[in-house]
């Protein structure tokens, strides 16, 4: 690509006229000098005659490099500006909120442990290069931050979000855990940030924290579309295989009980989200909260490319006006007769007209 390009292109072939101007320009300079010489040979005075260089066609060359300055300003020249910068990191957490994660099978329970686990792993970004999104999912799937590099919007969730799910435990859809569904809003967030902002040559992530879900043929279809976006899926376990009971509604005297369920964490379906999305499977307890954290992301910076290039124009639309009102500003200050001024005045009025456009 080359350093300068013009918008307008289409403008350049007027140049042919200064151009023009030019050569008939240094026609009459030649002109000059050839009388100015012959004058001084041929002409006896007690002082010796000196003439200007160029004389009264000095306001002309100004003029007409003033108007080739103008021609190049309406093609809209722009000059290439290369800026090289770290590339960073996404990171979407889908976050499960179904009834299951109410079980305190770990303490104080599924869901306070999992909020205690993604403030910790904020809490270890350096937020510079780095942006993070969060969305809660059972049966639908509820986007909360958008991708950010302000710590303070995610703390502001995970402080309102971290006593329960927002998903109440009378409505039927949050008993379900539909994983397929946000790895599809997942994408689409990625898509849509794209759009507002533009292609972000970094590492992207989803962090999927979950008891498990049963594999099943579209989760497998929301993956292959994560992979072809070159999107990695995390996983991240949470409770055990000895699991607790899901709290049950409160029912009336006159109701029947219904027999309690018994939730335990699915280790099988995550490890296969994990290893068919790419990533890597984590389970709370196992291991430290800040080993699964620092292990994560560095694997995801491992993955983000080295530099990143933005490629931005800068205008020179005003820099070549400036310069053809200081070629005639410079030829006024030589004119010596009317007929010039005249032309100074038409030349103005063009490139007032050009500046209020």
């Amino acid at each position: 690509m080359p350093p300068i390009q013009f918008g307008e292109p289409i403008y350049l072939w007027l140049l042919l006229l200064p151009l023009a101007y030019g050569a008939l320009w240094g026609w009459q300079l030649l002109q000059r000098r050839r009388d100015a010489r012959r004058v001084q040979r041929e002409r006896t005075a007690p002082v010796r005659e000196q003439f200007a260089f160029a004389g009264g066609l000095s306001f002309w060359i100004c003029l007409v490099l003033a108007i080739a300055a103008v021609v190049v300003a309406l093609s809209q020249p722009q000059v290439l500006a290369s800026v090289s910068q770290n590339a960073g990191a996404d990171f979407i957490i889908l976050q499960d909120g179904s009834t299951s994660m109410r079980v305190s099978d770990v303490a104080p329970d599924r869901w306070q442990r999992s909020i205690s686990w993604v403030r910790m792993f904020a809490e270890l970004l350096s937020w510079q290069e780095q942006r993070v999104a969060l969305a809660l999912f059972a049966h639908r799937t509820a986007p909360q931050v958008r991708l950010t590099r302000d710590p303070n919007a995610l703390f502001f969730f995970l402080d309102y979000l971290g006593e329960e799910p927002p998903f109440r435990l009378e409505a039927d859809t949050s008993w379900d855990t539909n994983i397929e569904e946000s790895l599809y809003w997942g994408v689409r967030m990625f898509e849509r940030d794209e759009e507002l902002y533009g292609v972000r040559l970094s590492s992207k992530a989803f962090i999927v924290i979950s008891d498990g879900q049963a594999w099943s043929g579209e989760v497998e279809n929301a993956l292959k579309l994560a992979r072809a976006q070159n999107i990695r899926v995390y996983v991240i376990g949470v409770g055990t295989t000895a699991g607790g009971f899901i709290p049950q509604l409160p029912s009336s005297i006159y109701a029947t009980p219904e027999d309690p369920i018994h939730s335990v964490i699915d280790r099988q379906s995550l490890r296969a989200i994990a290893e068919a999305g790419g990533g890597e499977y984590f389970e709370l307890g196992i291991d430290s909260d800040q080993d699964i954290a620092l292990r994560l992301i560095a694997d995801v910076q491992r993955r983000a490319q080295s530099t990143q290039r933005e490629e931005n124009f800068t205008e020179l639309y005003w820099y070549f006006l400036a310069v053809a009102a200081g070629f005639v500003g410079l030829g006024t200050l030589l004119v010596k007769e009317r007929a010039p001024l005249w032309w100074y005045l038409a030349t103005t009025c063009a490139l007032i007209v050009l500046l209020t456009r």
